[in-house]
């Protein structure tokens, strides 16, 4: 039986060009984050099953409860 093994090697022309591609990635990752939005769903998510049946909300509905005035589902 063979067994193959690939190791990707780093260069410093791949880590040239991957350098642009990660600081897009982190831009848009700080974006998402900065959203009130996506701020509220975090502090939901913290919250005990009994706090957010005081809310009327499922822990499995807080993302449709935060964004329900954007997304018609």
């Amino acid at each position: 039986m063979a067994h193959i093994t690939f190791t990707p090697t780093v260069t410093p022309i791949t880590e040239f060009l991957m350098r642009p591609l990660r600081a897009v990635g982190s831009f848009m990752v700080a974006i998402m984050e900065s959203n009130s939005r996506i701020q509220l769903v975090d502090k939901l998510n913290a919250m005990s099953d009994a706090e957010l049946a005081e809310l009327g909300v499922k822990r499995d509905e807080i993302v449709h409860y935060v964004f329900k005035d954007t997304f018609y589902i």
